[in-house]
């Protein structure tokens, strides 16, 4: 039993381990591929909603609280 689920995790994660070939760089290198995808306003009202949560903490390069107060 105990080969059996060796073997059947080999199988399953045999398969990740795969080098990216030079003609898959392409793909990988497009704006959809990219954090925040095509769209830049995507990752900018992503930001604005992390730092608004984060802002009572400093939480990224905000100076002050969430307060108002400098």
């Amino acid at each position: 039993m105990r080969y059996i689920t060796i073997l059947a995790a080999a199988l399953l994660f045999g398969g990740c381990v795969s080098e990216v070939q030079p003609w898959e760089k392409a793909t990988l290198a497009k704006d959809g591929m990219k954090e925040g995808g095509a769209n830049p306003l995507v990752k900018k009202y992503e930001e604005h909603i992390y730092y608004s949560k984060e802002a009572t903490k400093g939480g990224g390069s905000i100076g002050a609280g969430g307060c108002g107060c400098n």
